[in-house]
């Protein structure tokens, strides 16, 4: 149960930063496309690779190259397009190989390397990025991931690159990939070529054995090749369909006109986006579409792959707009109040980080818990905002400008900046610096004072917060003896004075009521200092988790949730009294979010079944019944301990 009610879902541990400074002191190079050969084996889970790279070197007199690839493949050699060896090694601690020249590369001169090699990707390897699978051979099925690096990479993330892949199966499998297919039969064997000459990421493949079901909706036509949800497949491809016919409203015509979706497992991640392919992980996607998964990674079939970060400091742009794409999607079809909620969400996730700024987001580890809070969280946050400043219609005619003028492209965070000040004609220098190159958010102080006058009354007063270059315009909410006047007030510095004329009379303002503004304010430091403490909790970080929960019940003594996210950890460290004490906090507290009191219930009734307390259980449980709130099958959960007790799991120690 813990864990089902966790809110923040974390792969590694908390504060981990990637060696960003290594890999700027490497000498620059454009890959600017690939040629790959290989065979798979799904029965022997074996890969045997040639891959040809065209580069051409940006900075002068390079004497090594270093590029990256998965640990479990062997480079038997590398050499030139002549065939002339190049010395190579391997480090396996940053999963790299390291080319070193006997001759100088000369800036701008292109040249091609060829790299021979192979391995067994079973997925029981150290993957390149902590805790995720991103490459796996199975006798059923296979799914090889740019992120996993089974092809030597370079600047991963930024450097864009076309690629030609010609892969070797057995008769009756199928291979995905991007790009025009060619297929063609050797014997007992099936070779599947793919070309795709736009500059992007065509490197991930998957490759199926079973047939796929074809899914024409709104114009889009879908091959799913599902196991698990194989039942969903027909629903799968029909809110694909609706989906993409949404944002195609919002960012033009999709690069890819129909798309190929591949279902992976458990440990790879829950989605992952390449030019025309779609990979979803099982765990991720239920017996009805997870359409929230698939807004955020259709999205990136534009972020991400149409257009793509220049470097990693810029990867909030794809992350950020894919999670904004998410949230508008559930505004379409939920209606405001879901995008009000899931604003509230995403904000407080934001504010889990305070560095770095989103400018140097190459510092946070690859999907690690940071990085998604930063780069997907704020960067999503900012872009709200962004909406909110030049106004939905402008919003929307910079994202296709954008999509029209960088198609196939590198994008700079100035890019989106000078566009959306072309198309609103305001200066957007000031946001852009508060919100990409500084850190910190705004809590807002309101003093005011009310006059009458000859038409009505007048408000003066005075907006304060603590950001010395902050600058932005904040909505206000007037509630009057009529209707509600809303009025915009620009907020520059740590002190705004302003004016507002109103006919009703003022009988209470409230600053920013729709959370337009990513701030503080009480209610959010509790919600940001208990996700913080979950996240912490996740990895087992109870400690460091408690001193959070901590910082929330210093803000607010009558925080439900967070007395119960404590009663939470002292169950796990088996203090049962102090976790029954928590317990009956959390029922005395403000019961927000509602499920506190079910479940409250419910771990005490645990907590007297551990104790021999089984008349105390079962008034326990009764009451959860009570509620009547279904929360996580508590409802169920308690029906089930008033007919057997509840048994305290086996130690693993």
């Amino acid at each position: 149960m813990a864990t089902a009610l966790k809110t923040a879902w974390v792969l590694a541990a908390l504060g981990v930063i990637a060696p960003a400074q290594e890999r700027d002191r490497r000498d620059r190079v454009d890959v600017e496309s690939y040629v790959i050969e290989a065979e798979v084996n799904p029965r022997t889970q074996t890969l045997a690779a040639k891959a040809e790279m065209r580069l051409v070197p940006v900075d002068d007199r390079i004497t090594s190259l270093t590029f990256e690839l998965h640990n479990a493949l062997n480079v038997s050699r590398v050499t030139d397009a002549e065939g002339r060896q190049i010395p190579a090694s391997r480090s396996q601690q940053d999963f790299t190989l390291r080319l070193n020249f006997n001759d100088p590369l000369a800036k701008g001169q292109a040249l091609t390397l060829v790299f021979y090699y192979d391995g067994r990707l079973a997925g029981e390897e150290e993957s390149p990025v902590y805790g995720i699978r991103f490459a796996a051979i199975q006798p059923d099925y296979a799914y090889l991931l740019y992120p996993a690096r089974w092809f030597p990479v370079n600047d991963y993330q930024a450097d864009r690159f076309s690629a030609e892949l010609k892969i070797t199966v057995p008769a009756g499998y199928r291979v995905l990939g991007s790009g025009i297919e060619r297929k063609e039969s050797a014997g007992d064997k099936t070779v599947y070529s793919f070309r795709f000459q736009q500059q992007s990421f065509p490197g991930s493949i998957g490759i199926a054995r079973s047939e796929p079901v074809r899914v024409s909706s709104q114009g889009v036509t879908s091959e799913l090749f599902l196991r698990s949800a194989a039942a969903a497949a027909q629903a799968y491809g029909e809110e694909i369909g609706k989906i993409l016919s949404f944002e195609t409203s919002l960012f033009g015509l999709a690069p890819s006109a129909n798309l190929m979706v591949m279902e992976t497992e458990d440990v790879a991640p829950n989605g992952y986006s390449a030019p025309g392919l779609l990979f979803l992980a099982p765990k991720a996607m239920g017996k009805q579409p997870n359409v929230r998964l698939l807004a955020n990674q259709l999205a990136r079939q534009w972020w991400g792959n149409l257009v793509a970060p220049v470097t990693r400091n810029h990867i909030w742009l794809a992350n950020g707009m894919a999670r904004y794409a998410e949230m508008l999607y559930l505004e379409q079809t939920a209606g405001p109040a879901a995008m009000e909620n899931e604003t509230r969400d995403v904000y407080i996730e934001a504010l889990t980080v305070e560095q770095p700024p989103l400018s140097q987001s190459a510092r946070l580890e690859d999907y690690s818990p940071e990085y998604w809070a930063a780069t997907g969280a704020k960067g999503a946050a900012v872009m709200n905002m962004l909406r909110f400043v030049i106004g939905p219609e402008n919003f929307t005619k910079a994202m296709k400008s954008l999509m029209d003028q960088f198609a196939w492209k590198a994008l700079h965070t100035d890019d989106l900046r000078k566009i959306c000040e072309q198309t609103s004609r305001e200066n957007l220098q000031s946001f852009f610096l508060q919100w990409i190159e500084s850190t910190g958010a705004p809590e807002f102080k309101l003093e005011y004072t009310v006059f009458r006058t000859q038409k009505g009354f007048r408000v003066n007063g005075k907006i304060a917060q603590d950001l010395d270059t902050f600058r932005m315009p904040v909505e206000l909410r007037i509630e009057t003896e009529g209707n509600p006047e809303e009025k915009r007030v620009e907020v520059v510095g740590t002190a705004s004075e302003f004016v507002v004329e109103t006919f009703g009379k003022p009988k209470r303002i409230v600053i920013d009521a729709a959370r337009k503004v990513l701030r503080y304010d009480n209610p959010i430091r509790v919600m940001v200092a208990i996700r913080r403490g979950e996240q912490f909790a996740e990895v087992r970080e109870f400690g460091e988790s408690l001193k959070e929960y901590q910082k929330a019940l210093d803000v607010s003594r009558n925080s439900s949730l967070a007395h119960y996210r404590v009663a939470e950890i002292f169950f796990l460290q088996s203090n049962y009294q102090s976790a029954a004490n928590e317990f009956r906090e959390a029922l005395n507290g403000d019961l927000e979010p509602k499920w506190t009191e079910v479940w409250s219930h419910l771990n005490l009734g645990n907590i007297f079944d551990i104790t021999g307390q089984r008349e105390r259980a079962v008034n326990e449980y009764n009451l959860a019944l009570r509620t009547k709130d279904n929360t996580q099958g508590a409802l169920e959960e308690a029906s089930k301990y008033l007919k057997e007790p509840y048994q305290r799991p086996r130690s693993s120690h």
